[in-house]
């Protein structure tokens, strides 16, 4: 998944808003943390605020092991 195609579909989720939605961006981060790396899952948090929407911190794991 390209970069700009993970901060579309995280600005649907975080429009949205609520549990379903978190995780769901919660599976987008995770994609783009394992394809680019977590500089690039981190920078989409503080880009999109996801931090204030969904309580997600940059250098949170999103992958199986940050469960």
């Amino acid at each position: 998944m390209t970069i700009v195609k993970a901060r579309e579909l995280l600005e649907t989720q975080a429009g949205f808003g609520g549990g379903y939605n978190r995780n769901g961006a919660r599976l987008i981060l995770a994609e783009v943390a394992r394809e680019h790396g977590q500089d690039a899952a981190d920078r989409l948090v503080r880009e999109l605020r996801l931090d204030e929407k969904f309580g997600f911190a940059p250098g949170t794991p999103f992958g199986s092991s940050g469960r």
